[in-house]
């Protein structure tokens, strides 16, 4: 498998679907700095209109999101048995103002008069969480997943207060994240969470060909000299409160 690389939404001559990816990238999108990712995870309604809610996020929010200045986005859903079903969409953003433009962008008149036909077709979701990151310096843009990678990881690590998020962000960036793209545990995008329902927090994403992908690469790391001298550094002690693990397939 080829390894990924970083993609510069400006070298995009248009807006266009990646083939064999659910990724969607956007023209407007310059990634010269640290990105922020906007998750959001969406509740199933008991008997929903889940057709409804997906043509909602795919054929009106994201792609009214990018016309604002956003970048990556593309919609999930959560494997497992849990209730209710969840279904994810994420976008990313260059810069906090083109997130404030979609804002305004899907208050304006236009968009309104789109989404009418999703709000007449009856009840699709719950709620929905919305958390808003902000990329690592170690690792400040998206990287695209592979196309025979379709498997993610959703990883959110809590902390017993801000100084440990801080001292465990320190760690990624300094070496954690290194020795991952060397034993094969791809990252799609790591993440400070600004906000939303798990603070303080990060958040970070892998991107696998399987699950069977996932255990060899996490084996390697566990196993991996480096991982047992970088864990037992002082400057890194409890730094972890709760790490919640999330597995996520395009849709």
């Amino acid at each position: 498998m080829k390894r990924r690389k970083f993609v510069s939404a400006s070298a995009m001559a248009t807006t266009l679907t990646i083939p064999n990816l659910g990724f969607v990238q956007s023209k407007n999108a310059e990634a010269n700095g640290n990105e922020y990712y906007e998750m959001r995870s969406y509740e199933l309604a008991f008997g929903g209109n889940r057709r409804s809610l997906m043509n909602y996020l795919k054929e009106i929010l994201l792609p009214a999101l990018r016309d604002a200045g956003g970048g990556n986005a593309t919609t999930f859903k959560e494997l497992g048995d849990a209730e209710p079903t969840k279904i994810w969409a994420m976008i990313s953003y260059p810069d906090l103002s083109a997130y404030e433009q979609g804002l305004i962008a899907t208050t304006s008149d236009t968009f309104l008069e789109q989404a009418k036909e999703h709000a007449g077709a009856g009840k699709t979701y719950n709620r929905y969480t919305s958390f808003l990151l902000r990329a690592f310096n170690g690792m400040p843009q998206m990287i695209m997943p592979g196309p025979d990678q379709q498997l993610f990881e959703l990883r959110i690590y809590e902390g017993e207060n801000d100084d440990a998020v801080r001292r465990k962000i320190s760690m990624f960036d300094r070496e954690e994240i290194t020795l991952f793209n060397k034993v094969g545990l791809d990252p799609v995008l790591f993440g400070n969470m600004i906000i939303g329902p798990y603070m303080p927090s990060l958040v970070y994403m892998l991107a696998f060909e399987n699950i069977e992908a996932r255990s060899k690469a996490w084996g390697k790391f566990i196993a991996h000299p480096e991982w047992d001298a970088m864990r037992v550094r002082p400057e890194y002690a409890n730094s972890v409160s709760n790490i919640r693990k999330i597995f996520l397939q395009y849709i």
